[in-house]
C-alpha cells in the first residue's frame, strides 16, 4: 500500500519544497494537494512547475487534487466564500465551474488521475434545483477531466446532497458515467444513524464505484480530522469494509488537520504522529 498524505494538514501556509521534502522524509511517498490558492497557487504555470519539480527531486507521486471549496482570490487572503458546483444562479454557477477547469488543467504540467470534489457546501440542503445546477456543472467537467486524464470523484460529506445514497440515485439517474466516488470515512463516522451501523450503510450505495479514501477519524459527533486509532471508529470493523470494494487497489490518503497555536506541536512531530498511525493502519489491513 503506497503511503499518501493530503496536504490538508497544511492547508494554512504556503506548499513549498521545504514542505515537501518534510513530507518525503517522514515515509510518504505520495500526495493529494488541496487546492486552496493561498496554499498552492494552481492557475500560475511558475508554481505549479515549481511543485512539479519539488515532488520530482523528492520522488512524491501526486495522486490527487482536492477542489476548492472557497473563493480565494490570493495568495494572502482568503474571501471564506463558497465555491460550489451546486450554485442556482448561472453566473456564479460558472464561475465555480471555471476554477475548477483550472484546476483540473494543471495536470498538463502536474499529472494526477483524481480531482475530488464536494457537491456543495457542509451544510447543502436537497434541493432539485442546486440538483440540476450540480448536473449541469459535472457533465462540462467530467468531459474536460477525460480529455487531461482526470477522474471527477464526489466525496460523500455531511450535508443532504452529500449523502451516500443521495449521491449514487444522482449518479445513477443523470447517467454520468465517467463519475467516481471518493470515500471520507470520517465523515461516514459522522452519519446520522446508529453508531456500529454508520460506515457500512454509508460505503454500500457507493461501493462499486469507489475510485479512492479518504483516511481520518473523529469521536462520532464533529469533524476532527484525527489520526486513525485516535476517534472512535472501530477499525477492524472499517477495513472489512473497505476490503470488500471491487478495486483491488484502492487509493488510500491520510487527511488530517493541522493543530495550531502556541503548544501546538512542530510540523516534523506531526508528521511523525501521522506515520505512526498509518504504520498502525498498514498492519492492520495486511
Amino acid at each position: 500500500m503506497p503511503r499518501l498524505l493530503s496536504t490538508y494538514m497544511f492547508v494554512s501556509r504556503k506548499l513549498t519544497p521545504e514542505t515537501l521534502g518534510q513530507i518525503a522524509e517522514a515515509g510518504f511517498q505520495g500526495l493529494e494537494i488541496f487546492c486552496t490558492r493561498s496554499h498552492f497557487e494552481y492557475s500560475v504555470k511558475s508554481e505549479v512547475l515549481a511543485v512539479a519539480s519539488a515532488l520530482e527531486a523528492h520522488r512524491l507521486q501526486l495522486v490527487s487534487m482536492h477542489a476548492p471549496t472557497s473563493r480565494d482570490m490570493s495568495a494572502t487572503r482568503e474571501s471564506g466564500t463558497p465555491l460550489s458546483i451546486c450554485e442556482v444562479e448561472r453566473v456564479r454557477r460558472i464561475e465555480a465551474m471555471d476554477e475548477l477547469k483550472r484546476v483540473i488543467d494543471v495536470a498538463e504540467d502536474l499529472p494526477y488521475a483524481r480531482l475530488i470534489v464536494h457537491m456543495g457546501g457542509s451544510r447543502e440542503t436537497a434541493d432539485p434545483r442546486k440538483r440540476d445546477a450540480a448536473f449541469s456543472t459535472l457533465e462540462h467537467l467530467v468531459l474536460h477531466a477525460h480529455h487531461a486524464g482526470v477522474t471527477i470523484c464526489v466525496e460523500n460529506t455531511t450535508s443532504e446532497m452529500g449523502a451516500p445514497a443521495y449521491l449514487r440515485a444522482f449518479v445513477d439517474e443523470t447517467r454520468l458515467t465517467g463519475l467516481r466516488f471518493n470515500f471520507d470515512i470520517g465523515h461516514a463516522h459522522l452519519a446520522e444513524l446508529p453508531e456500529d451501523e454508520r460506515i457500512e450503510k454509508s460505503f454500500a450505495p457507493l461501493r462499486d464505484l469507489v475510485a479512492s479514501v479518504h483516511l481520518h477519524d473523529n469521536h462520532g459527533d464533529k469533524d476532527e480530522h484525527i489520526p486513525p486509532y485516535d476517534g472512535s471508529i472501530d477499525w477492524p470493523a472499517a477495513i472489512k469494509i473497505l476490503h470488500s470494494s471491487p478495486q483491488a487497489a484502492l487509493p488510500i490518503v491520510l487527511e488530517l488537520k493541522e493543530k495550531t497555536g502556541p503548544e501546538a506541536p512542530s510540523a516534523a512531530e506531526q508528521l511523525s504522529a501521522a506515520r505512526k498511525a498509518m504504520e498502525r493502519f498498514e498492519n492492520a489491513w495486511e
